[in-house]
């Protein structure tokens, strides 16, 4: 059984950790926040204090971080001390371009790279339901996918390094266009005297239909498990939606694809966590058109 490093304990990263020490796996953990090294250790994760002892020994090595920024800076630490012919598997969501460097470094330095990011938030990465988008080799795939079949249930190979990013930043972008027009649905239902009720009851049973709208309900009530009927707390935060829809529309320009919802979708995410919702889920975006529906037109 291989020992796992997983760097990275936090919202995601600590549910899925601990899911694979559950399943009797050894775990090697690390993170810089206290806060989350604590909660990991409480959780039966062994905690290091540093990126070298917990990559130390180690056959496999995750990582579960902020951008590709900070995968960079952990790769840049532990590429060399690493053992040789290691796999490290990250299933942070980062640029495209920087999955492929993280690719190219960790062969370069004699390791393995498998990128897999994932969808399905915290809860999901507490159930290990996880829909994990993955790329690499044939070969890399097959030899961590207990691994992932533990943090996952959805498991889909994209194509070679960097098509698992490729994949999250699609989907996430339809997700974003998706809540957008949802909730500008419900509010322009609640200027023409619809209920809420009666707008979830047609849309959801027609054409309307998605995922944003009958598992995410932006308002209170049809879906009582959305984070509407919590005051919107995330769930998956403005911020990172933000995170998401930026990398997307970076890599509609890049690719030369006319995307206008995509980009636009992006500079309203960015607006709306520069302006009161950071911490709140990303279906409080209804919130801020209803807000900005009761301005005076220019």
């Amino acid at each position: 059984m291989p020992t796992i490093a997983f760097i990275g304990l936090g919202h995601m990263g600590g549910p899925m950790a601990h899911n694979l020490v559950t399943a009797g796996y050894p775990v090697q953990g690390y993170d810089v926040v206290p806060a989350a090294l604590a909660l990991a250790a409480e959780n039966g994760i062994t905690t290091v204090g540093s990126l070298d002892k917990a990559v130390a020994d180690a056959t496999v090595v995750i990582t579960m971080l902020p951008s590709g920024a900070h995968v960079h800076q952990v790769y840049d630490t532990v590429l060399a001390t690493a053992t040789p012919n290691t796999l490290f598997l990250d299933c942070s969501t980062i640029d495209v371009d920087d999955a492929r460097t993280a690719h190219d470094k960790a062969v370069k330095a004699g390791h393995r790279f498998v990128d897999a990011p994932v969808s399905g938030g915290v809860a999901g990465a507490t159930a290990g339901t996880l829909t994990m988008m993955v790329g690499g080799s044939a070969d890399d795939v097959n030899q961590v996918r207990p691994l992932l079949d533990i943090m996952g249930r959805n498991i889909v190979h994209c194509g070679a390094a960097g098509a698992g990013q490729a994949a999250k930043i699609c989907n996430n972008m339809i997700l974003g266009i998706s809540m957008i027009a949802v909730s500008e649905a419900f509010v322009l239902g609640e200027k023409l005297g619809l209920t809420h009720d009666t707008v979830f009851k047609v849309a959801s049973q027609a054409s309307g239909q998605c995922w944003a709208l009958t598992s995410y309900c932006p308002v209170p009530g049809p879906v009582p498990t959305s984070p509407a009927n919590n005051d919107y707390q995330p769930g998956f935060a403005v911020e990172l939606m933000d995170k998401d829809l930026g990398l997307a529309a970076n890599a509609l320009a890049k690719s030369g694809v006319t995307g206008e919802l995509g980009q636009h979708a992006s500079q309203i995410y960015h607006r709306v966590a520069k302006e009161g919702g950071h911490g709140l889920d990303f279906s409080a975006i209804i919130n801020d058109i209803r807000r900005r529906s009761e301005q005076p037109a220019d």
